[in-house]
C-alpha cells in the first residue's frame, strides 16, 4: 500500500457525534482507503444503536489495506477506550484515548502510513478535567509535528477563509495585526495554496483591518502603517495580493469570481460569510503543518449522538478537500 493513497480518519470525542459521522460515511463507497482510528467496540455497539449494519474490518501497522473498502464496511486501528462511552456523557476517563488517535494518525502522516488526516470534533473542556492541558487540535498536531506556526483556514465550495489572527477578544486584535505576523501568515497560506492545492500562481484577496480599509487614515492608520507595506513587499517578492480591501466589498462576486483565497483580519470578519455561504458543507484546514489535516467545522453535538439525526456534509467535505490535496502535492 503507497503512503499517497491512504487516509487516517479520527472520530473525536467518543461521547459525541464523531462515531456517528464514521459509520453514516461508512455507508458510501470512498475513492481511497480510509481508516478510521477508534476502538472497534464503540463503533460496534454506535452502530447497533444507531440501527446500522456496517461491517468493521480491522487492520494495523501489520496490515495496511490496499483498497478502498466497499460501501457498507470500515477499516478500523483499534484503540481502546478506558471506559465504555455513552452517547451524549462525557467522562474524563476517556480523553487519553482521543489524544492516542490523534498521535496514531498524525504520526502516521509524518511516517508516511497516511496521506493526510481528517478529524470529527473533540471535546477541549473534557479533555483539560481529565488533568492534560490541550487547547485544540491544532495546537496538539503544532506540538506534535514540531511545527513553530500553523495558520487556520476555513473553506467551502468556491470560498477560502484564512485568518491572521483567531480567537482572540475584539479589543486585542489591532494590537495583533504586527507586520511580523502578517508576513508570516501570508506567507504559510501562499505556499500552503502552491504545495497542498496545486495553484501555482495563488490570488489572495487580502482585507483591511478598520471599515473601509480605514478611509485613507481617517478611520485608523493600520492599513497605511502596517498592512500595506507588508504587502507591498511581498509582491516585490512575486505573491499576487490584492488590498487592502474593505470587507464588505471583498466579499462580493466581483471580487471572489477570481480568488484562491481571502485573508481575515479576525475570526469574525471572514468566518460569517464562509459559514453562510458553505452552512453544512464547510471544513477546516490546518495550514503550515508538514502534513495534510482537515476538520469538520462544528462541535460534538453531544445532544444528537446517538439519534441518527447528524448531517455528514462538512465530513464529506472535509474528506474531498483532503483527498484532492493529497493529489496536488508533488511527488
Amino acid at each position: 500500500m503507497t503512503a499517497q493513497h491512504c487516509f487516517a480518519l479520527t472520530p473525536g470525542e467518543p461521547a459525541g457525534i464523531g462515531p456517528d459521522l464514521c459509520l453514516l460515511l461508512a455507508r458510501q463507497a470512498q475513492p481511497a482507503p480510509l481508516v478510521a482510528i477508534a476502538s472497534r467496540e464503540l463503533l460496534a455497539e454506535r452502530a447497533k444503536q444507531l440501527g446500522l449494519n456496517i461491517e468493521l474490518l480491522t487492520v494495523g501497522p501489520q496490515r495496511w489495506p490496499d483498497s478502498p473498502a466497499a460501501a457498507g464496511s470500515l477499516y478500523v486501528w483499534d484503540t481502546p477506550l478506558a471506559t465504555p462511552a455513552i452517547p451524549g456523557k462525557l467522562t474524563p476517563a476517556n480523553a487519553a484515548y482521543v489524544l492516542q488517535t490523534l498521535t496514531r494518525a498524525g504520526q502516521g502522516c509524518l511516517d508516511g502510513t497516511f496521506a493526510g488526516m481528517i478529524t470529527a470534533p473533540v471535546h477541549k473542556g473534557v479533555i483539560n478535567e481529565a488533568g492534560i492541558a490541550f487547547s485544540g487540535h491544532t495546537e496538539f498536531l503544532a506540538e506534535l509535528t514540531h511545527t513553530q506556526q500553523v495558520v487556520m483556514m476555513l473553506a467551502t465550495r468556491g470560498l477560502r477563509v484564512a485568518l491572521v489572527t483567531t480567537h482572540l477578544p475584539l479589543k486585542d486584535v489591532a494590537a495583533a495585526i504586527t507586520a511580523e505576523r502578517l508576513e508570516r501568515v501570508t506567507r504559510i497560506l501562499h505556499a500552503d495554496l502552491q504545495s497542498k492545492f496545486g495553484i501555482a500562481e495563488p490570488r489572495i484577496l487580502v482585507c483591511g483591518l478598520n471599515p473601509h480599509a480605514g478611509e485613507g487614515g481617517h478611520l485608523g492608520r493600520e492599513e497605511i502603517e502596517i498592512i500595506e507595506p507588508t504587502l507591498q513587499r511581498l509582491r516585490s517578492e512575486g505573491m499576487n495580493l490584492i488590498g487592502p480591501l474593505p470587507a464588505d466589498t471583498l466579499f462580493t462576486p466581483k471580487y471572489l469570481e477570481h480568488a484562491d483565497a481571502v485573508l481575515a483580519m479576525y475570526h469574525d470578519q471572514g468566518l460569517p460569510v464562509l459559514k453562510f455561504k458553505g452552512f453544512g458543507a464547510a471544513l477546516n484546514v490546518t495550514l503550515g503543518l508538514p502534513i495534510i489535516r482537515t476538520s469538520v467545522d462544528h462541535g460534538t453535538a453531544l445532544d444528537l449522538a446517538g439519534t441518527g439525526k447528524v448531517d455528514i456534509g462538512s465530513l464529506q467535505v472535509a474528506l474531498e478537500t483532503a483527498y484532492q490535496m493529497a493529489a496536488s502535492r508533488p511527488e
